[in-house]
């Protein structure tokens, strides 16, 4: 990922000498969050696409970002990505400005182009490149990685296949396998289930509780209430922030009449159904006990 400059100071805070039988600095500071937004204001030329966001991620937390069409879902990954600076505000990855932390980003499918002269082993190999670089060699470790993600996926008997040569859903597993390739601390997932079958859809939520117990920070954004219950946070969007924290608070009866100017399938607090936004009627409605991912 490549790095902007952004116009906020970053915070540096001054060590301190503990006294003999007193706490550390070190153990008395709470740990740095993995993803920390504080008045975030992001534009697309003269409009303002998310506007004064607030919100703290810990390591090791799944979270949904769920909202409209148009609320500022990937405009936001964009931003903890390095891939858009924001106006104001101040945001930080692993107390970093974005950028100088890698992450693993997926987009979905439909934004890579499915013409592409490259194996599914290729392609995968690539979520290595930040180690090895672009012409340098992986090494066994690498290429067990390589193996072990591409297996996670359900893709061994795809290997040696084109890209162009797979459907949309196998190409989404694919780019799914390269975030993990990665390694990174933080893994992006934009929209990784839509368009999924049932078995594909449940392997990539395994993925995600997966990382999570590894440690690892895990966002994706969604348009499905059952797959946002799943996270430990929800983060709720509509231009703006409309709310954060537990699925059963985010996802309240009030925060979405805020959010969406559409009515909600199986309307209710506990409801599982799908947004019933306008442009989103291609996505299925799962039935699914909820239960965190961790």
């Amino acid at each position: 990922m490549t790095s902007s400059a952004h116009e906020y100071d970053h915070p540096v805070s001054a060590a301190k000498t503990a006294a003999p039988g007193e706490p550390s600095d070190a153990q008395s500071m709470p740990p740095v969050p993995a993803v920390l937004t504080e008045g975030l204001s992001l534009v697309h030329g003269d409009r303002v696409a998310l506007g004064d966001v607030s919100i703290r991620i810990e390591p090791g937390q799944t979270v949904a970002l769920i909202g409209p069409n148009g609320s500022g879902k990937s405009t936001l990954m964009n931003a903890i990505a390095g891939l858009h600076r924001p106006r104001t505000g101040r945001i930080e990855v692993f107390g970093h400005l974005p950028g100088e932390v890698p992450v693993a980003y997926v987009f979905q499918a439909t934004h890579v182009p499915a013409h592409l002269p490259l194996t599914v082993r290729e392609v995968v190999r690539m979520g290595r490149y930040r180690h090895s670089g672009l012409i340098g060699r992986i090494g066994n470790d690498g290429k067990e990685i390589v193996s072990r993600s591409i297996s996670r996926l359900g893709l061994d008997d795809l290997v040696a296949r084109q890209l162009q040569e797979l459907s949309g859903g196998q190409r989404q597993r694919v780019l799914v396998a390269q975030g993990l390739a990665s390694q990174s601390d933080l893994l992006m997932l934009d929209e990784p289930m839509t368009g999924l079958d049932p078995m594909a859809r449940d392997r990539i939520i395994s993925i995600i509780k997966e990382e999570a117990g590894a440690g690892r920070t895990v966002i994706f954004s969604t348009h499905d209430m059952s797959e946002a219950h799943l996270a430990d946070q929800v983060v709720l969007l509509a231009g703006r922030l409309i709310a954060a924290g537990s699925p059963t608070h985010a996802l309240a009866d009030e925060n979405l009449a805020r959010a969406y100017k559409a009515q909600l399938i199986g309307a209710g607090s506990h409801s599982h159904g799908v947004i019933d936004d306008a442009h989103h009627h291609d996505v299925h409605h799962h039935h699914e006990e909820h239960g965190h991912l961790h």
